[in-house]
């Protein structure tokens, strides 16, 4: 899965919104289409387990993050252990381990963000979710904000990203705007 095409001055490209479950409600990922769609991954890796992101990806994208249940399903379907995929998903942040907003919203802060102003555009963002604290989700479920190290658009501070859409050039004044088109 891609992240999603650059949005200049801040304009938003649309996001699917997750569902939520728990391992007791678990509904297995791979059945049906997806299951066609993981068949037609898996032949472009020499092995199940090189397919082991794409896989992840898909339940993060059905779910919103990756269980227990999910896990085991994922090494039952590439033929691996439970432990060695619960390895891969905790060793990458991209992957969450326990749910998040629906819009789950990263925040670059490094140096050259933070000099053009990215804490402001932080305390925006957690004043007008009504997360409160980073890596809170709101009280509603609808956002989650995480500040992250670096997005790779230096030249475009601040950037963002929501879920898998990329927004550049966000200022504290633009903060609302954003959040609004996400409604």
């Amino acid at each position: 899965m891609s992240h999603g095409p650059s949005a200049s001055g801040g304009a938003l490209i649309a996001a699917a919104p997750h569902s939520r479950h728990d391992d007791a409600a678990y509904v297995p990922v791979f059945t049906g289409a997806r299951r066609v769609e993981l068949d037609a991954i898996l032949t472009r890796y020499p092995s199940k387990q090189a397919a082991l992101l794409p896989a992840l990806w898909m339940v993060q994208d059905m779910y919103g993050w990756v269980s227990e249940a999910a896990m085991e399903e994922v090494a039952q379907v590439l033929s691996i252990t439970a432990a060695y995929v619960k390895g891969v998903v905790s060793f990458y942040t991209m992957y969450h381990l326990h749910p998040v907003g629906r819009h789950f919203i990263q925040v670059c802060t490094t140096t050259p963000c933070n000099v053009c102003g990215a804490e402001d555009v932080v305390r925006a963002l957690l004043e007008h979710t009504g997360c409160g604290e980073l890596g809170l989700t709101s009280a509603d479920g609808k956002f989650t904000v995480i500040e992250v190290e670096c997005l790779g658009a230096c030249g475009f501070a601040t950037p963002i990203m929501i879920n898998n859409a990329f927004v550049e050039s966000v200022t504290p004044e633009s903060v609302s705007r954003i959040l609004l088109e996400l409604v």
